[in-house]
């Protein structure tokens, strides 16, 4: 699990730090805009951010990234104790909130619950005989397993993880490529059509003009 973490106080920032990086993969940012360039460059399973940082503040980010479309889920930590806040962050996007000071298993537990919500790191059940493992980039049935490609992997699960939602293909480009690396949009409708192969079409639906939707 790849979590993006913002926070600028020192102290906390080596205690979680050193906590999380024990069970996930951690990237650490000090201030909103070194987040930012680093959402932009790679995908994340989770955001993990403080509300007071250098700069725009974890609140604003997160807008920022759901303007563009970036789902990730996300944790936001506040030392404020009041309810603005909390509407104020759920309005914005995020998923979950932990309140300073708190306990790292506390932390975890949260972390946690998001992973099995959007069943990161996780096998993923796709009918009654198929099943998805995002880790491994392999389609699971009773008698055959299919390897997919980095991609192809990346594509299915961004899409199931927006299940219900019709997602273009310039959202699936943002999220899972680097600006420089970006391929065409044949490359996406390549791997959406080697998809639809393998698990079937009805899974996978093909709305004219406005993108995929996975369901």
């Amino acid at each position: 699990m790849k979590i993006l973490f913002l926070e600028d106080d020192p102290i906390i920032s080596d205690i979680v730090l050193d906590f999380l990086s024990e069970s996930y993969e951690v990237t650490h940012c000090f201030s909103s805009q070194e987040a930012l360039e680093s959402a932009e460059q790679q995908h994340y399973d989770l955001y993990i951010f403080d509300i007071n940082v250098p700069g725009v503040s974890g609140l604003e980010l997160l807008k920022s990234l759901r303007d563009f479309n970036d789902a990730t889920p996300a944790i936001v930590i506040t030392a404020y104790q009041e309810v603005t806040y909390l509407r104020e962050g759920f309005k914005v996007g995020a998923n979950d909130f932990i309140r300073k000071p708190f306990e790292l298993e506390e932390l975890q537990a949260r972390i946690e619950n998001i992973k099995r919500q959007y069943s990161i790191d996780e096998e993923i059940r796709i009918d009654e005989k198929t099943f998805f493992n995002a880790l491994t980039h392999q389609i699971r049935s009773e008698d055959k397993t299919v390897m997919l490609s980095a991609k192809e992997s990346g594509v299915l699960h961004y899409l199931m993880s927006n299940k219900n939602r019709v997602v273009s293909t310039d959202e699936i480009l943002q999220n899972l490529w680097d600006y420089d690396e970006m391929p065409g949009r044949d490359t996406i409708r390549t791997y959406i059509k080697n998809l639809r192969n393998i698990l079937g079409k009805e899974h996978i639906i093909n709305i004219r003009s406005e993108g995929y939707r996975y369901q």
